[in-house]
């Protein structure tokens, strides 16, 4: 049986400005790097919620997504769309992350135990951070879309390092 775990992770722009978050040390990937927040997807996110059809829940990923950020960055969020989705070996089971870009709707930045600095960016600004591989590229996607890319036709185009 092949498993994956599964997780959810926000481009969040607010203005010409995208939220990145430095990760805790402790934390056993990618510690003391910057990211964007999100985090693994659980049955929680909608085994307590009503079934949308008689034998199906939808949205369990933009649930979880909201959750996540709620609980890491203390933010709410609206207009989550669908970005790209990765798969990356980061321990003993493979990982398919699924990111999205979200709007900020309100709140302001606290940090949970995983997050350790946060900083809201430009893309330029962005450069100068040590950013998980593939963050930074998933950035410049949503400031392209955000410009009036058409969003089928912005493609992950990944930077040499």
């Amino acid at each position: 049986m092949d498993l994956h775990q599964i997780s959810v992770t926000a481009i969040i722009f607010k203005d010409d400005k995208f939220l990145i978050t430095k990760r805790a040390a402790h934390k056993k990937v990618h510690p003391n790097r910057w990211t964007v927040p999100g985090g693994k997807v659980t049955v929680d996110d909608y085994k307590n919620l009503p079934q949308t059809v008689p034998s199906a829940w939808y949205y369990p990923f933009e649930n979880a997504l909201s959750r996540e950020v709620k609980e890491e960055v203390a933010l709410e969020i609206k207009n989550i769309q669908f970005l790209i989705d990765m798969t990356l070996s980061a321990g003993d089971i493979p990982m398919l992350v699924l990111s999205y870009y979200a709007e900020y709707v309100s709140g302001d930045v606290k940090h949970d135990e995983d997050t350790v600095d946060s900083a809201w960016v430009t893309v330029e600004e962005a450069k100068k951070y040590d950013l998980i591989e593939g963050i930074y590229e998933e950035i410049v996607m949503v400031d392209k879309i955000l410009k009036g890319a058409d969003s089928s036709s912005v493609k992950f185009e990944p930077r040499k390092y």
